[in-house]
């Protein structure tokens, strides 16, 4: 019975694209499904054979932990030169966007204790 190795859903085109080569460089026997029109279904890379789970699972690991560590470096490496993202950052790139979402936040936060703020009449 196929195994699910790897959700696509909000994974980017560059690391699916890095997770099918690294899979195919492996030999792994894997194909894809989608999730349809409606989503139903799951976008995914599901492994075939039962016999290449534990090797493929290893693999994926050492991948994602390699890309994790690559992505920290990065982030560490835009802080040292002080262009890591920073919500005043953002509120000075996009100011009523970033508003907006403030906006938004502080509605349904008061929508939300509305009710227990009422009851405390």
């Amino acid at each position: 019975m196929a195994h699910l190795l790897f959700r696509l859903r909000h994974v980017t085109d560059e690391e699916a694209m890095e997770v099918r080569q690294l899979l195919d460089e492996h030999g792994f026997d894997v194909y894809e499904t989608q999730a349809g029109f409606f989503r139903l279904g799951v976008d995914a890379i599901w492994l075939r054979n039962p016999a290449q789970r534990e090797q493929a699972e290893h693999v994926l690991a050492e991948y994602q932990s390699e890309r994790q560590a690559n992505a920290r470096k990065a982030h560490e490496e835009a802080l040292a030169r002080n262009e890591a993202p920073t919500l005043w950052r953002r509120l000075l790139a996009h100011p009523f966007q970033v508003t907006l979402v403030i906006v938004a936040v502080v509605l349904i936060a008061l929508l939300t204790l509305l009710p227990f703020i009422s009851l405390a009449r």
